[in-house]
């Protein structure tokens, strides 16, 4: 025996054979997420644009070797010297190619910093390096940067150029002065006086405040007439 019509003598039937079309909807919808996510699961991450934000307080050094000595205030650090590709050690260059020294920057108040590109502290600070740089230039301010560890010259300057550097800096792909100068965190400040003598050494970022007072007393000095030995 048939079952009977539903009342009004006309049988209801699904869009699609026996489904409804709110079946169907909800069948839809549960394909579309699911496809979203695949979609959204599968595909590449950008790599994160350079980070312009302040010195997080709590951010430390980085240590990339052993806790040593160092170089000490009152010392002068030793020539950049970077390696060769046969081993030999000659004068360190900018990312321009030009030769670079700190004999030939006596007389200027010079700022070291070794750093890395991707180094978190190093990215947070660099905008305050840059800035101090930009503001002291003039008053007898030099600023290098030793880059370390990196994979090419060529990310260093994608860095340079995202954050809009213009003191020189020094790829130091070797870690030929990384050694020289004892340095076993990034990043480390060296700030030397106009006869190039360590005044300062600071293991660690620092912000715009604290660039500011290690160097104005340096740039207020007048060059002693007697350099230290």
């Amino acid at each position: 025996m048939s079952a009977a019509p539903p009342p009004g003598g006309r049988e209801r039937r699904g869009l699609v054979g026996p489904f409804s079309g709110r079946q169907i909807a909800v069948v839809a919808s549960v394909v579309l997420v699911a496809a979203a996510v695949l979609v959204v699961g599968t595909a590449p991450i950008a790599a994160p644009a350079p980070s312009l934000a302040p010195v997080d307080p709590a951010a430390t050094q980085y240590a990339i070797g052993p806790a040593g000595g160092g170089l000490a205030p009152g010392r002068r650090p030793p020539e950049l010297a970077v390696e060769g590709p046969g081993g030999g050690r000659g004068p360190a260059t900018t990312l321009d190619g030009d030769p670079i020294g700190l004999a030939d920057l006596r007389g200027r108040v010079v700022w070291v910093d070794f750093w890395a590109s991707w180094c978190p502290p190093c990215r947070a600070e660099t905008p305050a390096l840059r800035d101090l740089y930009e503001r002291h230039r003039a008053d007898g301010l030099e600023m290098i940067g030793v880059s370390v560890q990196e994979s090419s010259a060529e990310d260093i300057r994608r860095y340079v150029a995202a954050y809009g550097i213009r003191y020189p800096i020094v790829a130091d792909l070797t870690g030929a002065i990384f050694r020289d100068w004892q340095v076993y965190g990034l990043p480390t400040q060296f700030l030397l006086d106009r006869e190039g003598v360590i005044r300062a050494v600071v293991q660690g970022p620092v912000d715009a405040e604290t660039a500011e007072n290690l160097v104005a007393p340096l740039l207020a000095e007048e060059p002693r007439a007697t350099p230290a030995p």
